[in-house]
């Protein structure tokens, strides 16, 4: 991994000596100073064309070099809209993404961003650990391929296509950083919650939160990629459009055919190779025999297209395999949440019980204040300042706190008996 990532780190540029002035700028008035002096114009122009530098993998020899291609180059070397380059660009978060087009394959899965054709895999230079683990997996089974059609002579029966192969690596890498981070979710969640269960905490309420926050996110991720597979699946032309090594070898054909067709009839004609060419041929005929050309090669693709629709199995097969990865991380993080919700649950059950405890305390305390309010009240008219015939009896107090006491108590036991009866305390 240390040889690949020195090997693709780019050169460092020379810093070039900055020339003299020269006699016309010496020989300027004092008071006046040149344009633009010391300003490099080469690299002015390097970062207007906005050069970006790709790792490209080549597909025959499975060598990976640094190239460094501005936006237009791209555009017209995969024959992509500058949309679909977009989607690789690294300022901006896109979700993740596969699309097929007429001769390449675009792919933005997680940490893997490239451009696959038929020939070759272009990568954005970064030297992100799982982009260099996607670079070696996929010299390693160019290398493999290529030592086992040199031994057996004939390809295996589960052999695939070269864009296959690097969407197959690119959907491993991205499946696997899912897991990873799905993993180490759950080794970090599950802990936490068995915790907050046993201690309910404003600092364990917090990171249960942050956890649920990185919990929603990753799902989110891992539900796009997911769906992404789906659709393409469900969709049999998509599917077919990623073809591009057959459609590669029926367009070679098609032109090497119209090649001879026209080198027959030329010779038909009994025109010689060696004539000169008249220098007032008519462009009309030229137009219309690039039209022809054109539009026989754009048959012959969709021609191509239609018959491989009718064998889309081992790329099925392939995103079937990687969808119940991806789906089986998916119901990792949904039994996850499922977890979290119910340790929610457990925990506001714990809180219905303290705040019916607190009820029932206060209705308590609310009984026993009535009772003795009942005292009060009893203190109050005999202290009042009038005389009645009762106040002149000598034991009079004391049965009156008698007879209060005794209503006070039958009073507090109806209070308790009605609570239990009406289920509003335990029994």
């Amino acid at each position: 991994m240390a040889e690949l990532r020195e090997r693709l780190l780019p050169r460092k540029p020379s810093v070039a000596a900055v020339p003299l002035p020269s006699t016309a700028a010496r020989e300027s008035p004092p008071g006046c100073r040149p344009l633009f002096q010391g300003v490099d114009f080469s690299e002015l122009k390097k970062r207007g064309q906005s050069l970006r530098s790709w790792i490209r993998v080549d597909a025959a020899t499975g060598g990976s070099q640094v190239i460094e291609v501005d936006k237009f180059t791209m555009m017209r070397r995969c024959d992509l809209p500058a949309r679909d380059l977009r989607l690789l660009d690294p300022i901006f978060v896109y979700p993740s993404t596969i699309l097929g087009r007429e001769r390449a394959i675009v792919v933005n899965l997680e940490k893997i961003r490239c451009i696959i054709t038929a020939d070759e895999v272009l990568l954005l230079n970064s030297f992100d650990g799982y982009v260099l683990q996607y670079v070696v997996e996929l010299q390693r089974r160019l290398a493999a391929g290529t030592r086992d059609a040199l031994d057996g002579g004939t390809p295996s029966p589960d052999y695939l296509p070269f864009e296959f192969r690097a969407l197959e690596v690119a959907l491993e890498a991205a499946s696997t950083f899912l897991d990873a981070q799905a993993s180490d979710l759950e080794i970090e969640a599950y802990p936490l919650l068995d915790e907050l269960t046993s201690k309910i905490s404003t600092l364990n309420l917090e990171r249960v939160r942050r956890l649920k926050s990185r919990l929603v996110a990753l799902t989110r991720r891992v539900q796009k990629v997911r769906d992404e597979i789906e659709q393409l699946m469900d969709d049999d032309g998509d599917m077919a459009e990623m073809y591009l090594t057959e459609k590669k070898m029926h367009m070679d054909s098609s032109l090497d055919g119209d090649q001879s067709l026209h080198g027959s009839s030329s010779a038909g004609d009994g025109v010689s190779v060696s004539s000169p060419v008249s220098p007032v041929s008519p462009p009309e005929s030229r137009k219309l025999e690039k039209t022809l050309s054109l539009s026989r090669s754009r048959y012959e693709s969709t021609k191509c297209s239609d018959s491989t629709t009718e064998n889309i199995e081992e790329l099925e097969m392939l995103l079937e395999a990687y969808f119940v990865v991806i789906d089986s991380t998916l119901n990792k993080l949904t039994s996850l949440k499922e977890y979290i919700d119910d340790t929610e649950d457990f925990i506001n059950i714990q809180l219905d019980n303290v705040r019916n405890q607190l009820i029932q305390f206060e209705l308590l305390l609310t009984t026993a204040t009535f009772v003795v309010t009942i005292f009060g009240v009893v203190a109050g008219i005999f202290g009042m300042n009038f005389e009645i015939a009762l106040f002149k009896t000598p034991s009079a107090f004391q049965w009156v706190l008698m007879i209060t006491g005794v209503s006070g108590v039958i009073i507090f036991s109806l209070f308790l008996y009605y609570f239990k009866y009406r289920r509003l305390m335990p029994l």
